[in-house]
C-alpha cells in the first residue's frame, strides 16, 4: 500500500523592489522565510521575478525602451551566482523547494527563466521559456527543449511553465508524459486585466484536470506608485492593472483555496496526493486514456548550442579517418537513435 503524503504549498503574490539591485531578493528571502513559518514545504514566485518582469515592453515602444533594458541587463541573474547562492541557502535553512522566475543573463543575451531548489539548496532545474509573447520577444532570446522536463525533489515530482507556455498543447503534454505530480506555473500579473486573471484561472485549471496533477501558480503584483512608475501616461496605466490569479488547483480542477487576485499574500494548501491517482483512476492523459500507436509526441531535448563540430588543428580529413561527411552522417544515425530512443520512453506505460 502507497503511504499516504501530503504536501503544504504555498503561492506568493508580492510585489517586486523596482528600485533597487537587491531590493527584490531581500523580499523572496523574507516571503521564504514567512511561508516557512506556516509550515510550507514547497513554495512558487511569479514569472522573472527577479529583478522584476520587464513592464515597460509593454508599455512602451522598443526605440524608447533602450535605458529600461540595459538596467534589466544590469540587474539580471548570473545563473548560478550570488541569488541563486541565497536563494539555495534560504531553501536548505527552511527544507523548502523553492521555484523562482528570475531574467537570466547569459553573455550578450538574457531569457526568461524558471529555477528549481530542492529542499537541501540544489538547483534541480534551470530551464528557459521556449518561446517570448508578443512584446517580449524585444527582450528575451528562446529556449530549448532541455528544459521541459519533469525533475524528482522532496516533495515528488515537479514541472515549471511560464505564462503562456501553458497555451502550447505539446509543451505541456511533455511534461505531463514524464508524469509531474506538482506544476508550478508562473505569470507577470498586474498586467491587461481582468480578462489576464480570466485566461490564467481557465488555464491552469485545465491543466491541472488533464495532467492530473496539482497546479501551483504564482503571478506579481504592482503597487499604484510603482504602476505610476512604470508609465506617466494614464491611459497606457490601465494595461498594467489587474491580471493577478494566484491559486492552488487539485488534480480534479477545483480550487484548494479561494484564489488571490490582487494585493500581497501567500496562499497556503495541503497537496494531497493520493488525488492524483483517484483522478488518473478515470483517465489518465498518458496512460490508459492514450492512444500513442496513433499519437504521440517526438521532443528534441538537447540543449541548442551556437557551435557544432569544432576540431581544433584539424583543417583536412586525416588519411583513413572518416570524412566530415561521413562524421556528420555518423552523427545524424545517433540523433535519430536518441530520438528513437524518447519517442519510446514517451510511448511507455506509465511508471
Amino acid at each position: 500500500m502507497t503511504a499516504k503524503r501530503t504536501i503544504r504549498a504555498g503561492a506568493i503574490q508580492i510585489a517586486p523592489d523596482l528600485d533597487t539591485p537587491t531590493g527584490t531578493v531581500d523580499r523572496i528571502l523574507a516571503a521564504i522565510a514567512e511561508a516557512a513559518g506556516k509550515g510550507v514545504q514547497f513554495a512558487v514566485f511569479p514569472e522573472t521575478f527577479v529583478p522584476w518582469y520587464p513592464y515597460f515592453s509593454f508599455v512602451r515602444p522598443p526605440v524608447l525602451s533602450g535605458a529600461e533594458h540595459i538596467q534589466l541587463y544590469d540587474n539580471a541573474v548570473v545563473v548560478p551566482g550570488p541569488v541563486t547562492d541565497a536563494v539555495a541557502q534560504a531553501a536548505r535553512r527552511h527544507g523548502m523547494v523553492v521555484v523562482l522566475g528570475v531574467n537570466e543573463r547569459d553573455h550578450g543575451s538574457l531569457y526568461n527563466t524558471q529555477l528549481v531548489f530542492d529542499a537541501n539548496g540544489a538547483l534541480v532545474l534551470k530551464r528557459r521559456k521556449i518561446t517570448p509573447t508578443f512584446h517580449e520577444r524585444m527582450i528575451w532570446g528562446q529556449g530549448d527543449g532541455a528544459g521541459l522536463k519533469v525533475v524528482e525533489t522532496t516533495v515528488g515530482r515537479v514541472g515549471a511553465l511560464a505564462c503562456w507556455e501553458h497555451y502550447n498543447p505539446l509543451a505541456r503534454y511533455a511534461l505531463m508524459a514524464q508524469h509531474e505530480e506538482i506544476h508550478a506555473a508562473q505569470f507577470p500579473g498586474s498586467l491587461v486585466g481582468q480578462v489576464f486573471a480570466d485566461q490564467i484561472e481557465v488555464t491552469i485549471r485545465h491543466h491541472a484536470l488533464e495532467s492530473g496533477c496539482f497546479v501551483v501558480n504564482a503571478t506579481g503584483w504592482l503597487t499604484e506608485e510603482q504602476i505610476a512608475k512604470i508609465s506617466p501616461e494614464e491611459g497606457l496605466r490601465k494595461g498594467l492593472r489587474g491580471g493577478c490569479m494566484t491559486a492552488i488547483v487539485s488534480p480534479e480542477g477545483n480550487h484548494l483555496v479561494p484564489p488571490l487576485t490582487s494585493g500581497e499574500g501567500i496562499l497556503v494548501a495541503d497537496l494531497d496526493l493520493a488525488l492524483i491517482t483517484k483522478r488518473k483512476r478515470m483517465m489518465d492523459s498518458v496512460g490508459h486514456y492514450a492512444r500513442p500507436e496513433l499519437l504521440s509526441l517526438v521532443l528534441n531535448d538537447q540543449a541548442a548550442r551556437p557551435m557544432h563540430g569544432f576540431h581544433p588543428n584539424r583543417l583536412a580529413p586525416i588519411p583513413g579517418d572518416q570524412s566530415d561527411e561521413t562524421a556528420d552522417a555518423a552523427t545524424q544515425r545517433d540523433a535519430d537513435r536518441a530520438i528513437d530512443q524518447r519517442v519510446a520512453v514517451l510511448r511507455g506505460p506509465a511508471r
